[in-house]
């Protein structure tokens, strides 16, 4: 007993400053681990952007600060995310001192826990150049893979061997240095739009190695060997490494508070009305967009599997297009109750749910982790950046799903679902997928992986 007091007091005695990349994708783990440290007892204070704030009101354990770093409207309203965070980055030099002051003020804050350390996104830079010029230590919070981790951190490998940039004549070549990768899966600086983009892009993974550690939203049952590999080539910089995944199990923040965009909960009370195992859900997440005709062949595609589906159809979901509209004649071809569609869902509930039956997903690492945590396997649509890696992992490395590649085509769309909830295909990837809920649930034991690596962030926090 005494023993757990005194580990009270001492994280009482210190305090952590976050600062999220403000995209629903990076806010929502950052925001995670945050209830995580709290619930251990330390004092946390998030550093904030106007820019897709997150609301206090949802966080009452947390100390938010805004920091006075605006974005130009027309990039606010562009869709570009690459060009966001070079341009949110480049806000945060050129605003001098806003930020370094802003973590400054912290450090030595009367009647306050000692500020021990800052943890940032990785895509943020200009924060850890901040936190170095006041003596601050940080670390690098990494809301990808570690398989993508490793990718990010090869490109002087991957440009070396001629991997990159791509040639159509090596699409299909394996990355033996990253198996199962093959040449297209390989998220490449070159397609970006001119050469400055590209070396901020290289720059930007530099950068986020010269940290007190890193934190990668994963854990080992899951990317075991991934992780091995990175602690082997972190080791000469002497940076520790953190498998503290999945953040969303191991908050006490469930996925409404970090949301940034309104939840139709109504969907839950249609999913009540299915059968077990029987639903396909569709989402893409916050950031993709999709072309008129991929958008009405989505749709048809869903209406001709004859299986039920729920379908996140968000505002900007179609490019040009504030509010998608469905098909004309698509909802007279549906028997009635077979669909439900929102513009956005909860989506851990709608995971966990019994009536689903598979996830068709842009393989974002946030949503993959989710529907792993639950046992739904997936079909696999990667859209860009490391959504192609991971869909690569669902279907080669842990056999839980199908990509869907190629044009988006009604025919082919009715073909992978079928597969998915029909066909002993997808039987096995349900079992699969089934296997991996039992690990990831192991590992959030009082004893599991996941659960021992957050007793160490906390023991390196303090330490700082």
């Amino acid at each position: 007993m005494a023993g757990a007091a005194d580990a009270r007091a001492s994280t009482a005695a210190a305090r952590v400053v976050m600062f999220p990349l403000p995209f629903q994708g990076n806010l929502s783990p950052m925001l995670q681990l945050a209830g995580a440290l709290s619930a251990r007892g330390l004092a946390v204070t998030v550093l904030h952007t106007a820019f897709n704030a997150p609301d206090p009101a949802r966080h009452p354990g947390l100390a938010f600060v805004p920091v006075p770093v605006s974005l130009p409207e027309s990039v606010v309203a562009g869709n570009d995310g690459n060009t966001k965070v070079f341009d949110l980055n480049a806000a945060m030099d050129a605003s001098g001192s806003v930020v370094r002051d802003a973590l400054a003020s912290l450090l030595n804050k009367p009647g306050e826990p000692r500020l021990a350390c800052l943890i940032v996104d990785a895509a943020l830079p200009a924060v850890q150049k901040a936190a170095a010029e006041i003596g601050l230590p940080w670390l690098v919070l990494h809301t990808c893979s570690a398989a993508c981790f490793r990718m990010y951190g090869s490109y002087g490998l991957l440009y070396g061997k001629g991997y990159l940039p791509k040639q159509e004549s090596n699409l299909y070549l394996p990355v033996k240095e990253l198996p199962p990768l093959q040449v297209r899966d390989l998220f490449d600086p070159s397609e970006l739009p001119n050469q400055e983009t590209v070396q901020k892009t290289m720059n930007l993974w530099n950068q986020t190695k010269m940290n007190s550690g890193t934190i990668i939203n994963t854990f080992e049952a899951l990317e075991g060997h991934e992780l091995e590999m990175i602690r082997g080539e972190l080791a000469t910089n002497g940076i520790a490494v953190f498998a503290i995944g999945p953040l969303h199990k191991l908050s006490p923040t469930d996925g409404t508070m970090t949301s940034l965009l309104e939840e139709d909960c109504s969907c839950i009370e249609w999913l009540d009305t299915q059968a077990p195992c029987s639903v396909i859900y569709v989402s893409f997440g916050s950031l993709t967009q999709l072309s008129r005709d991929e958008f009405t062949e989505i749709a048809w595609g869903l209406a001709n599997s004859g299986k039920p589906f729920l379908w996140v159809a968000r505002r900007g979901l179609v490019r040009g297009v504030e509010k998608p509209e469905l098909p004309e004649g698509f909802q007279r071809a549906l028997l009635e109750g077979r669909c439900k569609v929102v513009e956005w869902a909860p989506q851990q509930k709608v995971l966990a749910h019994s009536a689903v039956a598979g996830f068709w997903t842009h393989n974002g690492w946030n949503s993959t982790l989710e529907s792993i945590c639950e046992g739904v396997p997936m079909v696999s649509r990667p859209i860009f950046g490391d959504q192609f890696a991971n869909g690569r992992y669902v279907e080669v490395v842990w056999k839980i799903g199908f990509l869907l590649e190629g044009m988006l085509e009604r025919g082919n769309i009715e073909r992978v679902i079928r597969r998915l909830i029909e066909e002993s295909e997808g039987v096995e990837a349900r079992e699969r997928a089934k296997d991996l809920k039992k690990k990831a649930i192991t590992c959030l034991e009082s004893n599991g992986s996941s659960k021992l690596v957050l007793d160490d962030l906390v023991h390196h926090l303090l330490s700082l």
